[in-house]
């Protein structure tokens, strides 16, 4: 099959990152770890974006994949970092599956607003769990790698190359699902999903289909944050959490994958300086660089991208 310029671009930064991981001082690394896990919560939440549905309930599946992570290590012992990534998918998917079945009924305020209900009542639940730690959570057990246990010092090396081939892999397949008839139906059921009916397509199953798919990509963030902060708590469930997905979506755009992994790498930076400089009203700076990008960019950072790309030689 013929590669895309998306799909080299893509591929050719993820060697790129591969590469460059153990020069990467640890702090850099880990910030670039936790970004790539929440870039794929943001494509889940790029994707119902595009389809014309935003989505504050995506810390759910968020949760789910953390929390899956920390109770198949804690209690079953599960180490592997494959399997844990993979329970988590499992659990997340069976959730959507049921779930998805009454979200797809509903658009605009109602979808987010049931969204974030969800995702709130995980929260609720686990903060009265005392043997999930309750509001602390609890630290999740040190993964291995087919069999592989890493040194800890090395440990945050692995997890951050298993979050670059995830992230990019799901970066690509996501491209190449956007460019196909199902990615175009949700652009066109966006504009007017009357007519997408009269075609012929059926706008729940195209919604459901895409609601499942964001809950799997939510899970594999979720995963992934654990394995790499070593923790997980039902904040990861919080509605505030979920908004700072939809917030990366509107910082970088909507228009390609790669404004999401982008967008989610500058967002975790930022935050990280933001907070060191100003830990009480780091949400301040955030909020005015925000209205500044929905000002002067309104269709995110990514546009910036598109003019480079149409100025003449």
């Amino acid at each position: 099959m013929k590669l895309d310029r998306s799909t080299r671009y893509l591929g050719a930064t993820a060697l790129l990152l591969l590469a460059a991981g153990p020069l990467l001082p640890n702090w850099l690394r880990f910030v670039g770890t936790v970004g790539l896990a929440n870039s794929l919560v943001v494509l889940g939440v790029m994707l119902l974006m595009r389809a014309g549905l935003v989505s504050f309930g995506q810390g759910l599946y968020y949760c789910i994949g953390g929390y899956a992570a920390g109770v198949a290590g804690k209690y079953w012992g599960f180490t592997d970092a494959f399997a844990l990534l993979a329970l988590g998918v499992v659990i997340a998917a069976a959730v959507a599956a049921v779930l998805g079945l009454l979200l797809s009924r509903y658009r605009e305020i109602f979808f987010a607003m049931f969204t974030m209900a969800f995702s709130m009542l995980l929260y609720g639940l686990l903060s009265k769990t005392q043997a999930l730690g309750s509001t602390d959570g609890f630290n999740v057990v040190q993964a291995s790698f087919a069999g592989f246990r890493p040194p800890e010092e090395s440990l945050r090396g692995w997890v951050f190359a298993l979050s670059v081939l995830t992230a990019f892999g799901c970066a690509i397949a996501l491209q190449r699902y956007l460019r196909s008839g199902m990615g175009f139906a949700g652009e066109a059921i966006r504009e007017n999903e009357i007519r997408v009916e009269y075609l012929g397509v059926s706008v729940q199953r195209v919604i459901y289909a895409k609601y499942l798919l964001a809950a799997v990509l939510a899970s594999l963030g979720g995963g992934l944050q654990a394995l790499a902060s070593g923790h997980v708590g039902p904040d990861m469930a919080y509605w505030t959490t979920s908004g700072e997905f939809v917030f990366v979506v509107l910082l970088g755009g909507t228009a390609h994958v790669g404004a999401a992994l982008s967008a989610a790498f500058l967002f975790e930076l930022v935050k990280s300086y933001v907070f060191q400089l100003s830990p009480y009203t780091w949400q301040l700076s955030l909020g005015v660089v925000l209205l500044a990008v929905i000002l002067f960019l309104p269709k995110g950072l990514w546009s910036l991208a598109g003019r480079f790309a149409r100025r003449p030689a």
